[in-house]
């Protein structure tokens, strides 16, 4: 038998039983007290205050915790519920269940349509749901996280099959404006799609910061390219988006590779020195320099430099090709000071002639290996994993971005604070502060009336 310190309207749990509460405060060999056994003490306690039981087991006196359902979690001190749980898988599905149940018959059939034939490689259905997904129309966003998520579960599925590796094999190319990116695709396409290969490829055009269009006309250096049923080619405007790529550029890629497209290629806007957001989407990072690209110098300073895989020197033919051959072995030399990104992998330089097609079977097979490599030392995967971080990450701050700006009491001081900043009255650090404080007093004032 154990003793039990019992007080009025509490459960005692002991082996997995419950008992009843006690009438009164019994203790063997100890005297009541009259103050603790006063009926109704435990109602004039403080909410959310918990009475505990004291218990003598094998080990002395234990304190136990009374059971709390899980379904309605009891209110802590001044009113105050404790923080929600993280939702688990189980909880995203959930929503996402809940998400799909507010669309409406035809978004349930085109979302349907969608999904259906993009994963079948039906290419018109690909480039519609890369316009879904390139939207910023809330609604059709919704649709895209939907189509999206879809198509990444078959992903992922069909990688299992393949043992946990990788279907496609993404490269990013870049480099400055003019370096022959897209006559290098137009060449190196046809010769991939020549062994069988499927090659999608999402070509970035720059938007003008004038009138907001784009010209979109990478497409017409690849007319060959164009016309072969297993190439896919996309331009895509930045619409003002930073490091040489576009804010869904993620997206197309999930898609282009549920479509079936094994080799996906994206092209860059002309960059400089310090854009190279490609890198954080591709499995290799591919920098195209022209054979008047600079002397050693260039080679050595950090930036974009040092987050390239694989260095190509194009238009080594005629008379640049003796310049060709002195910017790769000045490029060799200054890789060798950098410190490299991969662990098993150092990057080369390759001199290609688009023109004449020369180069391009040797810079085909250093890919290859490239890619076997790191597949085979699953640096790939790990590559792929903090990348999807990087990605979330973005969103996450394209999505705070939108909604501060459309905040109710933000939205009313922006251009009382753009005119004080325009006339010189206050410093733009000082107008984000008064507007970033604005933001988090009307959030906690909020709070505070959801918790009462």
């Amino acid at each position: 038998m154990f003793q039990a310190l019992l007080l009025p309207g509490v459960w005692c749990r002991w082996g997995g039983r419950a008992r009843a509460p006690a009438p009164a405060l019994a203790l063997q060999g100890s005297r009541a007290s009259p103050s603790a056994a006063r009926p109704g003490l435990a109602q004039r306690r403080a909410p959310g205050r918990q009475l505990h039981s004291l218990v003598r087991g094998p080990r002395g006196l234990r304190r136990l915790q009374p059971p709390v359902p899980a379904a309605a979690a009891p209110a802590g001190p001044r009113g105050l519920r404790p923080a929600p749980a993280p939702l688990g898988l189980r909880g995203f599905r959930a929503e996402q269940q809940q998400m799909a149940l507010t669309l409406s018959d035809w978004e349930k059939r085109l979302l349907e349509r969608l999904c259906k034939g993009l994963l079948g490689g039906d290419r018109s259905c690909l480039a519609e749901g890369i316009t879904l997904a390139e939207s910023t129309n809330g609604q059709k966003k919704h649709l895209a996280r939907l189509l999206l998520q879809q198509v990444l579960d078959c992903q992922r599925e069909r990688e299992r099959l393949n043992d946990q590796r990788p279907l496609a094999f993404r490269m990013g190319l870049s480099g400055p404006p003019g370096a022959g990116k897209s006559t290098f695709i137009e060449k190196f396409g046809k010769m991939l799609t020549g062994k069988g290969h499927k090659v999608a490829v999402l070509a970035v055009d720059p938007s003008s910061k004038t009138t907001g269009g784009s010209l979109l006309g990478d497409k017409t250096r690849m007319i060959e390219l164009s016309r072969d049923m297993n190439a896919y080619i996309r331009p895509s405007p930045t619409l003002g988006t930073l490091g040489g790529v576009t804010r869904t550029t993620n997206e197309a890629i999930i898609l282009c590779e549920g479509a079936g497209y094994d080799i996906i290629l994206v092209e860059t806007v002309g960059v400089g020195q310090s854009e190279f957001a490609v890198a954080d989407m591709v499995d290799m990072f591919i920098l195209f320099i022209s054979p008047a690209g600079g002397d050693e110098l260039q080679g050595i300073k950090r930036g974009i430099i040092e987050m390239a895989d694989l260095v190509v020197v194009t238009k080594a033919d005629g008379e640049l090709l003796v310049p060709a051959r002195k910017i790769q072995a000045e490029y060799t030399s200054a890789l060798k000071l950098l410190r490299n990104q991969s662990k098993s992998w150092n990057p080369k330089v390759m001199r290609v002639s688009s023109k004449y097609g020369e180069g391009f079977t040797n810079l085909w097979e250093k890919m290859t290996e490239f890619h076997t490599t790191l597949v085979a030392t699953g640096e790939l995967q790990l590559k792929r994993q903090r990348q999807q971080k990087v990605w979330m990450w973005n969103m996450i701050q394209e999505s705070v971005t939108e909604y501060l700006c459309n905040h109710p009491a933000v939205r009313n001081q922006i251009p009382n604070l753009e005119e004080k900043v325009v006339r010189g009255d206050i410093t733009p650090g000082l107008a984000a502060d008064i507007l970033l404080r604005t933001f988090s007093k009307k959030k906690k004032s909020v709070n505070s009336v959801n918790t009462d």
